[in-house]
């Protein structure tokens, strides 16, 4: 597959990062010579210095015989009129376009088929205000993330000492709840992944993934911390995109602050947002978190652009009493720096964001993909397709699927049903298997596994 990427900036360079490990066919497009010298040299790829939006730039680049457009570049209009002019001059079959602004976004019918020849639109600012909204509704969880059109989720939370399932095995799991489906699919203990067995002791302090129906999320979490009371109070560093956002969605079930250090900006916000409590000043400001009552507050999270401002507001926060601070930070090298102890939980716009590019460029038909651990792991869901006998996975017991190592199944979704995925449970036709990979080179084997059979010759 050739796939040209329009934009080597933060989210273009983790993009092709990950296209690069998996051998795809990659040229990267950017008005920047250095960038792309950089790139050259960490990655086998083909650049193009140029504006992605010109014909001769992307003829240049190979669009002629390209499979996928990835256009994330800095502006929303060069990432549209690229995709446009990929579709009409050159024929490419699919085109992504990052875009940020809500202008745009909020009118779906204005992409695809009867509109402008953008495929599939990415909107970072949405997906980190969809995760943020989603942790909220489980206090505790460090990630919940959604399966099957929302009917399983993927939820990540860290094991505390007296929840009942810790210095337990994990099949007392289902002797506590013997009615929930839901399957622990991965620890990781001092940083080092373990494929769970019903044997296996979880320990304080371990971070355990497991897969549940979302009736039953709020059940399992007991068992592995305990209950944390319900979130109230929130408070937002941050006034831009995503804090309008965010702030948007959760002030009718939260009481929300939103702290903004640009005067006009914060007007502004005040006057869109309906009881939002709008605050003009620094989020790392103590004085100002104090008059705010920070020790009362449930969760801060710093969300500006400022990667550094981010993490001196939550620490602040954290060690002025807010129960949870959460921080938002684009450099890996950062995200790995900050402590569990200081920052609680830390957010990647990009990590989000290539999860949500993955899956349109996966083989095999998998219809949702997560990146987690910063890339190191992916959760899957791929669909079985075919009739016993053609098919590698449709007929067969998982047992029979002969999984890579490292490759955990979790869950099926079969109709409207979540089945557990036993060794001796058999795939039907049109299941939905969601799996968790605790490495990213065992994504072919896995792709390869769940292709569609090819249709006999007449």
């Amino acid at each position: 597959m050739k796939i040209l990427v329009l934009g080597a900036g933060r989210v273009g360079t983790s993009v092709v990062s990950n296209l690069a490990q998996e051998n795809y066919d990659v040229v990267v497009v950017d008005k920047n010579p250095d960038i792309l010298r950089e790139l050259r040299d960490r990655f086998d790829i083909a650049t193009v210095t140029g504006n992605a939006a010109h014909p001769p730039v992307l003829g240049s680049a190979g669009a002629d015989n390209a499979d996928l457009i990835v256009a994330v570049t800095s502006d929303d209009e060069t990432n549209i009129l690229a995709c446009q002019i990929a579709h009409t001059l050159f024929q490419v079959p699919k085109k992504i376009a990052r875009i940020r602004a809500i202008e745009y976004t909020r009118y779906p019918r204005l992409f695809g088929p009867g509109g402008l020849a953008v495929d599939v639109v990415i909107s970072p600012e949405q997906i980190i205000s969809d995760f943020i909204s989603g942790l909220l509704q489980y206090p505790g969880a460090s990630q919940v993330l959604d399966f099957a059109d929302g009917r399983v989720r993927l939820v990540s939370v860290q094991a505390v000492a007296g929840g009942p399932l810790v210095t337990h095995p994990i099949r007392e799991l289902h002797q506590h709840m013997p009615r929930v489906h839901a399957r622990i699919t991965a620890i990781f203990r001092r940083g080092r992944p373990i494929v769970p067995t019903g044997d296996m002791i979880i320990e304080p302090g371990d971070e355990v993934f497991f897969v549940a129906s979302p009736a039953e999320i709020r059940g399992v979490m007991s068992e592995l911390r305990g209950l944390d009371r319900p979130y109230k109070r929130i408070m937002f560093a941050g006034g831009g995109h995503i804090g309008k956002r965010v702030a948007k969605t959760l002030e009718r079930r939260f009481q929300v602050k939103v702290i903004e250090k640009d005067p006009v900006r914060a007007r502004k916000l005040a006057a869109d947002l309906d009881s939002t409590v709008v605050l003009v000043g620094d989020a790392a400001d103590r004085d100002l978190l104090l008059n705010e009552n920070i020790e009362n507050i449930d969760v801060f999270c710093a969300i500006t652009d400022d990667d550094e401002a981010n993490i001196l507001s939550a620490m602040l926060a954290k060690k002025l009493g807010a129960r949870r601070v959460i921080s938002l930070i684009n450099r890996p090298a950062y995200a790995d720096l900050v402590e569990r102890n200081l920052v609680d939980l830390v957010i990647s716009p990009q990590e989000a964001t290539i999860g949500s590019l993955l899956r349109h460029v996966r083989r095999g038909d998998v219809v949702q993909v997560h990146s987690l651990r910063r890339g190191a792991a992916e959760a899957i869901e791929a669909v079985a397709h075919g009739c016993p006998g053609r098919s590698r996975v449709v007929g067969r017991t998982i047992e029979r699927l002969k999984l890579p190592a490292g490759v955990v199944p979790g869950v099926i979704v079969r109709g409207k049903e979540v089945i557990q995925a036993h060794h001796d449970t058999r795939i039907q036709e049109d299941d939905h298997l969601i799996m968790f990979l605790l490495d990213k080179k065992l994504i072919p084997a896995v792709e390869n596994l769940f292709a569609p059979p090819v249709a006999k010759a007449a």
